[in-house]
């Protein structure tokens, strides 16, 4: 399957020029003004960080709630292109979480409310809110209540 068969041509474009604005502008009000004028759900306090990239393809399915930050060169993916098909899904990130630098947020994915995705990680899956997560893929790593998953009670 190709790509100008699932999206309009000039609107990929259209939605590059503006991502690519919002990954280098200094300025935190316009990077979230410019992704509500591409139909994200970004809510006030929301910190993207230099070369952070939302999704160009599907941008209307990303949800950021207040507070929530997202590190320098994270990535928020809300399609995947495989040889017979796309996939969409939208992604969510809770108030005040935190997405560390490099990260990369596949499609479908809810990050909870004070959860926080540690640097160069790879979120496949659900975050609780409150959890911390690491690593290829993302695995729990604390607790909300800060205990270590692997710890026997």
């Amino acid at each position: 399957m190709h790509w100008p068969e699932t999206r309009r041509p000039l609107r990929i474009v259209v939605n590059f020029v503006i991502v690519w604005l919002v990954r280098y502008s200094p300025s935190l009000r316009a990077k979230n003004w410019l992704l509500r004028r591409l139909g994200a759900d970004v809510e006030t306090g929301v910190a993207w960080a230099l070369t952070a990239t939302p999704d160009v393809f599907w941008p209307e399915l990303i949800t950021v709630r207040e507070d929530a930050i997202i590190g320098y060169d994270a990535t928020v993916l809300c399609h995947e292109y495989l040889q017979n098909e796309v996939r969409t899904g939208e992604v969510v990130i809770g108030e005040r979480a935190m997405i560390g630098a490099g990260a990369v947020v596949l499609p479908g994915v809810e990050i909870g409310a004070d959860a926080q995705v540690a640097a160069n990680s790879l979120v496949d899956a659900d975050v609780p809110p409150g959890a911390t997560v690491a690593g290829v893929p993302a695995e729990v790593v604390s607790e909300p209540d800060g205990s270590d998953p692997d710890s026997s009670a």
